[in-house]
Protein backbone atom coordinates (compact mmCIF):
# COMPACT_ATOMS: atom_id res chain seq x y z
CA UNK A 1 0.00 0.00 0.00
CA UNK A 2 1.17 3.37 -0.72
CA UNK A 3 0.79 5.96 2.13
CA UNK A 4 0.40 8.81 0.12
CA UNK A 5 -1.96 8.02 -2.12
CA UNK A 6 -4.05 6.17 0.49
CA UNK A 7 -6.74 8.67 1.14
CA UNK A 8 -10.39 9.42 1.53
CA UNK A 9 -12.44 11.26 -0.55
CA UNK A 10 -15.26 12.36 2.20
CA UNK A 11 -12.73 15.13 4.28
CA UNK A 12 -14.44 17.78 3.28
CA UNK A 13 -17.93 16.70 3.94
CA UNK A 14 -16.82 15.64 7.35
CA UNK A 15 -14.76 18.42 8.20
CA UNK A 16 -17.74 19.80 10.66
CA UNK A 17 -18.16 16.57 12.11
CA UNK A 18 -13.87 16.70 12.51
CA UNK A 19 -13.97 20.11 14.26
CA UNK A 20 -16.52 19.38 16.67
CA UNK A 21 -15.68 16.07 17.66
CA UNK A 22 -11.98 17.49 18.14
CA UNK A 23 -10.89 21.02 16.92
CA UNK A 24 -7.09 19.17 16.27
CA UNK A 25 -8.01 16.18 13.95
CA UNK A 26 -7.46 17.87 10.92
CA UNK A 27 -4.28 19.63 11.90
CA UNK A 28 -2.95 16.12 13.30
CA UNK A 29 -4.51 14.45 9.96
CA UNK A 30 -2.47 17.00 8.04
CA UNK A 31 0.67 16.53 9.85
CA UNK A 32 0.51 12.83 9.48
CA UNK A 33 0.59 13.37 5.57
CA UNK A 34 3.19 16.33 5.86
CA UNK A 35 5.94 13.84 7.96
CA UNK A 36 5.05 10.56 5.77
CA UNK A 37 5.59 12.77 2.43
CA UNK A 38 9.14 13.63 4.29
CA UNK A 39 9.78 10.42 4.61
CA UNK A 40 9.08 9.50 1.16
CA UNK A 41 11.67 12.20 -0.32
CA UNK A 42 14.33 11.25 2.70
CA UNK A 43 14.03 7.39 1.17
CA UNK A 44 15.79 8.34 -1.87
CA UNK A 45 18.86 10.15 -0.05
CA UNK A 46 18.85 7.33 2.58
CA UNK A 47 19.50 4.33 -0.32
CA UNK A 48 22.28 7.13 -1.29
CA UNK A 49 24.16 8.00 1.20
CA UNK A 50 23.13 6.11 4.32
CA UNK A 51 20.96 6.97 7.03
CA UNK A 52 24.02 8.73 9.19
CA UNK A 53 24.71 10.90 6.93
CA UNK A 54 20.78 12.44 7.49
CA UNK A 55 20.43 15.45 9.86
CA UNK A 56 18.96 14.68 13.16
CA UNK A 57 15.75 16.59 12.48
CA UNK A 58 15.45 14.26 9.80
CA UNK A 59 16.06 10.90 11.74
CA UNK A 60 13.18 12.44 13.73
CA UNK A 61 10.81 12.41 10.79
CA UNK A 62 11.89 8.55 9.85
CA UNK A 63 11.27 7.31 13.59
CA UNK A 64 7.58 9.40 13.03
CA UNK A 65 7.02 7.91 10.10
CA UNK A 66 8.13 4.53 11.26
CA UNK A 67 5.67 4.80 14.38
CA UNK A 68 2.94 6.26 11.58
CA UNK A 69 3.10 3.22 9.32
CA UNK A 70 3.91 0.25 11.66
CA UNK A 71 2.36 1.43 14.93
CA UNK A 72 -0.66 3.64 13.81
CA UNK A 73 -2.05 2.31 10.52
CA UNK A 74 -1.47 -0.98 10.51
CA UNK A 75 -4.41 -2.97 12.32
CA UNK A 76 -5.23 -6.44 12.52
CA UNK A 77 -8.94 -7.36 12.44
CA UNK A 78 -8.60 -10.56 14.29
CA UNK A 79 -7.76 -8.72 17.79
CA UNK A 80 -9.84 -7.30 20.13
CA UNK A 81 -7.94 -3.74 20.22
CA UNK A 82 -7.72 -3.17 16.72
CA UNK A 83 -11.04 -5.05 14.88
CA UNK A 84 -12.42 -1.32 15.53
CA UNK A 85 -10.71 1.69 16.25
CA UNK A 86 -12.99 4.24 18.09
CA UNK A 87 -12.40 7.80 16.31
CA UNK A 88 -11.05 9.22 20.15
CA UNK A 89 -8.40 6.33 20.17
CA UNK A 90 -7.23 7.62 16.69
CA UNK A 91 -7.00 10.88 17.83
CA UNK A 92 -5.72 10.36 21.35
CA UNK A 93 -2.91 8.48 19.35
CA UNK A 94 -2.04 10.82 16.95
CA UNK A 95 -1.43 13.55 19.59
CA UNK A 96 0.99 11.68 21.45
CA UNK A 97 2.71 10.80 17.88
CA UNK A 98 2.43 14.36 16.76
CA UNK A 99 3.78 15.81 20.45
CA UNK A 100 6.97 13.29 20.13
CA UNK A 101 7.75 14.49 16.78
CA UNK A 102 7.29 18.64 17.28
CA UNK A 103 9.39 18.13 20.98
CA UNK A 104 11.99 16.11 19.69
CA UNK A 105 12.81 18.69 16.63
CA UNK A 106 12.28 21.27 19.41
CA UNK A 107 14.86 19.29 21.30
CA UNK A 108 17.39 19.03 18.60
CA UNK A 109 16.65 23.47 17.56
CA UNK A 110 17.39 24.07 20.72
CA UNK A 111 20.60 22.45 21.54
CA UNK A 112 21.94 23.50 17.84
CA UNK A 113 21.04 27.12 19.18
CA UNK A 114 22.59 27.16 22.57
CA UNK A 115 25.76 25.41 20.93
CA UNK A 116 25.67 28.82 18.53
CA UNK A 117 25.40 31.43 21.23
CA UNK A 118 27.78 29.80 23.73
CA UNK A 119 30.11 28.78 20.76
CA UNK A 120 30.15 32.81 20.93
CA UNK A 121 30.20 33.68 24.02
CA UNK A 122 32.70 31.17 25.09
CA UNK A 123 35.50 32.71 23.04
CA UNK A 124 35.92 30.30 20.12
CA UNK A 125 35.45 26.81 22.74
CA UNK A 126 32.94 24.22 22.01
CA UNK A 127 29.96 22.91 24.54
CA UNK A 128 30.19 19.68 25.88
CA UNK A 129 26.25 18.64 25.28
CA UNK A 130 25.76 18.08 21.93
CA UNK A 131 22.32 16.31 21.41
CA UNK A 132 21.36 14.24 18.75
CA UNK A 133 18.71 11.71 17.93
CA UNK A 134 20.40 9.34 19.39
CA UNK A 135 20.66 10.61 22.61
CA UNK A 136 16.85 11.36 22.46
CA UNK A 137 16.02 7.37 21.92
CA UNK A 138 18.10 6.43 24.66
CA UNK A 139 16.42 8.65 27.05
CA UNK A 140 12.98 7.89 25.75
CA UNK A 141 13.33 4.41 24.64
CA UNK A 142 10.63 3.57 27.45
CA UNK A 143 7.97 6.39 26.49
CA UNK A 144 9.30 5.91 22.18
CA UNK A 145 8.40 2.17 23.39
CA UNK A 146 4.85 2.99 24.74
CA UNK A 147 3.81 5.12 21.88
CA UNK A 148 4.95 2.00 19.71
CA UNK A 149 2.23 0.01 21.88
CA UNK A 150 -0.56 2.45 22.76
CA UNK A 151 -2.47 0.76 19.52
CA UNK A 152 -3.07 -2.11 22.01
CA UNK A 153 -5.62 -0.24 24.69
CA UNK A 154 -8.98 -2.29 23.96
CA UNK A 155 -11.97 -0.02 22.88
CA UNK A 156 -13.64 -1.62 25.75
CA UNK A 157 -12.09 -0.41 28.54
CA UNK A 158 -13.95 2.80 27.27
CA UNK A 159 -13.05 6.44 26.50
CA UNK A 160 -12.44 7.96 30.01
CA UNK A 161 -10.00 5.00 31.06
CA UNK A 162 -8.15 4.60 27.60
CA UNK A 163 -7.78 9.18 27.07
CA UNK A 164 -6.60 9.06 30.67
CA UNK A 165 -3.93 6.78 30.02
CA UNK A 166 -2.71 8.75 26.63
CA UNK A 167 -3.10 12.00 28.59
CA UNK A 168 -0.78 10.47 30.89
CA UNK A 169 2.10 9.44 28.01
CA UNK A 170 1.40 12.52 26.39
CA UNK A 171 2.69 14.48 30.15
CA UNK A 172 5.19 12.19 30.63
CA UNK A 173 6.53 13.15 26.75
CA UNK A 174 6.42 16.64 27.61
CA UNK A 175 7.98 16.08 31.07
CA UNK A 176 11.07 13.97 29.23
CA UNK A 177 11.73 16.01 26.29
CA UNK A 178 12.01 19.06 29.63
CA UNK A 179 14.36 17.49 31.25
CA UNK A 180 16.46 16.50 28.35
CA UNK A 181 16.38 20.51 27.47
CA UNK A 182 17.19 21.54 30.84
CA UNK A 183 20.00 18.78 31.24
CA UNK A 184 21.58 20.03 27.67
CA UNK A 185 21.10 23.59 26.98
CA UNK A 186 21.43 24.73 30.72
Amino acid sequence: MNWLLSYSKYNKSLQGFYDSFDSEFVELQTKFRDILQKEDDLNEIVQLVGKDALAETDKIVLETARLIKDDFLQQNAFTPYDKFCPLYKSVGMMRNIVTFNRLANDCIERNLLAHRMGKDQAKGGVMKNRINFQVIKQRLGDLIYRLSTQKFEDPTQGEKDIMAKYDQLNKELRDAFEEINLEYNA
